[in-house]
C-alpha cells in the first residue's frame, strides 16, 4: 500500500510561508526549520506533511496543482485567511453555486476553501 506522506511547495521564502501556512492548516514545523526547508506536520491529529522548499521559479497559472482545503465555516475561514496575506482569485468559469472560493497566498500558490458542509464532508 502506498499513502501520500508530504506535499512539497516549491516557495521563494520558507519563513513567510510558514507563517501561512501554519496559521491555515494548524500545522507545526515538524523539526527545527532550515533557511531554505521547513517540513510542517498537522499539530493534532493525522494527515500529509506539507514541506516548504526554498525554490525561486515562476507559478504557471493556472497553476497545474492545488490543495482542496476543507471548512465547516467556510466565510469565517476565509475571511481569517484574507486577514494573514491571501487573496481571492476570481475566476470566470466558477459556477454561481460553486461550494468552493479560490485564494493565492502571497507567492502565488493557489488553494480553495470548500464549504464542508454544503459537500458533506466532515473535518
Amino acid at each position: 500500500m502506498i499513502r501520500v506522506a508530504s506535499i512539497v511547495i516549491r516557495v521563494d521564502g520558507p519563513k513567510r510561508q510558514l507563517i501561512i501556512s501554519s496559521a491555515t492548516l494548524d500545522y507545526v514545523p515538524r523539526d527545527d526549520p532550515d533557511a531554505d526547508f521547513v517540513m510542517l506536520r498537522p499539530r493534532v491529529g493525522n494527515g500529509p506533511n506539507l514541506s516548504l522548499d526554498m525554490h525561486a521559479s515562476q507559478a504557471p497559472i493556472p497553476p497545474r496543482i492545488h490543495l482542496d482545503l476543507y471548512a465547516e465555516q467556510q466565510a469565517e475561514e476565509v475571511a481569517r485567511l484574507l486577514a494573514l496575506g491571501t487573496t481571492e482569485i476570481h475566476w470566470d468559469k466558477r459556477p454561481l453555486d460553486a461550494d468552493y472560493v479560490i485564494l493565492t497566498d502571497p507567492e502565488g500558490n493557489r488553494f480553495c476553501v470548500i464549504d464542508a458542509a454544503q459537500n458533506g464532508q466532515k473535518c
